[in-house]
């Protein structure tokens, strides 16, 4: 079995990682890693034949070839050698996690730090014990600084990723009830992101904290310093308001010189507090506050999170990459705040709630009864499950719904999406958009 100083050299030869043989015709090394549905192993061949300079795999059968590098494992590989590049670099690197709003987040401070220095930051959904690993392996030496997103269903998780990615700074967004089938409560939430905030405080500089966040604020180690932003306490180091929320937000910001406003590009008034977050850090960083400004106005959300789609007749708000019941109370809420007669709810189930899913999305229901709204579309075998008063507008998936719903419900009308990833509400944003 190689070590990873071997390892490691052959990355510095051929600094370019890639866990799918079919992306073998550029070059690098290919790591096999099993998964639940299939085994790299198995691909080690046609890796090396499709053009990869090297092949990371458990197969001793295949021992003796000078381009095949023997491990025990895998991913267990992977991860020793991003901690080990790691290790190497003289960049500050940092973690960001949280319930809601973390790749929002991470995108903003990502264009306000792109202001000043060259950036590496998580693409993707790349923040998990393969995703983190594969983002450390991305950082060149023409990087400057690293932001790196962590996600975690179950506690350790977070902890684990700090042992791989040793940050040197840490943000956690707000926590809030997700995952609760792997945490087991919202204790267990809370318990799994302070791991952050408890490394930072172990072996980092500072975290970067929200300090109107109730619960944030009895999650912080009294050892780690503190890089303050607020919402509501104008004792932060740096505070901001919304000043208009009529669809994007609006709001302005106190910097040490005076006050700056900043148009932004997304929906919502919680965005509030990333848009402070990204404000923090990059004051912190030396960035100026014009600059700091100018990326978070450059700042247009894509991939269904806070988007807002202007058709012909219509209004989309698309914020269905994913859905707990803290983002969908707060999506709903706010969507309900907006000035528009016409407007639509198109919700789809919130996953991976455990023994709580039937009693929060029953909490869901209850909130769109109260708001006024009735033209509202369930989507999923767990709103399937609730009480409410339009029984006909239940749907046991997206497909369901695009088949049996008239297309002149969506002409001139202002509409939400939101759910969890798994459902795929972004499905009938075609419809929508192609109206017969």
């Amino acid at each position: 079995m190689e070590g990873i100083d071997h390892l490691y050299q052959c990355f510095q030869k051929y600094p370019r990682i890639f866990t799918d043989s079919r992306n073998a015709d550029k070059g690098g090394i290919f790591f096999a890693l099993k998964g639940e549905n299939f085994d790299g192993n198995e691909f080690v061949e046609k890796a090396l034949d499709g053009g990869a300079n090297f092949a990371v795999t458990e197969r001793k059968d295949l021992a003796g070839n000078d381009r095949i590098i023997l491990v025990d494992d895998g991913l267990t590989a992977l991860q020793k050698l991003a901690n080990f590049h790691r290790k190497q670099l003289n960049i500050p690197v940092l973690a960001v996690t949280g319930t809601n709003g973390k790749t929002t987040t991470k995108e903003l401070i990502t264009h306000v730090l792109s202001q000043k220095f060259n950036v590496l930051a998580t693409t993707g959904n790349l923040n998990n014990h393969i995703g983190v690993p594969l983002t450390l392996l991305s950082i060149t030496h023409k990087h400057e600084l690293a932001v790196i997103e962590m996600g975690a269903n179950h506690p350790g998780e977070i902890s684990f990723l700090c042992s791989i990615a040793e940050p040197d700074f840490g943000i956690i967004t707000n926590v809030g009830r997700a995952h609760l089938e792997g945490f087991g409560s919202f204790e267990g939430v809370k318990r799994t992101k302070r791991e952050l905030y408890e490394y930072i405080a172990k072996a980092g500089v500072g975290i970067f904290i929200n300090i109107g966040n109730e619960h944030l604020i009895t999650m912080v180690p009294e050892s780690v310093r503190k890089f303050t932003y607020s919402t509501t306490d104008q004792t932060a180091q740096l505070f901001g308001e919304t000043i208009n929320s009529d669809l994007l937000l609006v709001c302005r910001v106190l910097f040490p010189k005076g006050w700056l406003y900043i148009k932004t590009n997304l929906t919502g008034v919680y965005n509030l507090e990333n848009v402070l977050a990204a404000c923090s850090i990059g004051l912190h960083f030396g960035v100026d506050p014009l600059l700091i400004q100018k990326g978070i106005e450059g700042y247009f959300p894509s991939n269904n999170r806070s988007q807002v789609l202007q058709l012909e007749n219509s209004t989309i708000i698309a914020d269905c990459y994913n859905a707990n019941p803290s983002s969908m109370e707060a999506a709903i809420r706010n969507f309900i705040r907006l000035e528009n007669p016409n407007k639509t709810l198109i919700l789809g189930d919130m996953l991976e709630l455990g023994n709580d899913a039937k009693e929060e999305h029953q909490k869901i229901v209850d909130l769109v009864i109260n708001s006024g709204i009735t033209d509202v579309y369930w989507v999923g075998s767990n709103f399937n499950k609730t009480i409410s008063p339009n029984e006909s507008r239940k749907y046991v998936n997206v497909e369901e719904l695009m088949n049996n719903t008239e297309k002149r419900n969506f002409d001139n009308r202002f509409i939400l999406l939101k759910g969890s990833r798994g459902i795929w509400l972004e499905k009938i944003l075609e419809l929508i958009k192609n109206p017969a």
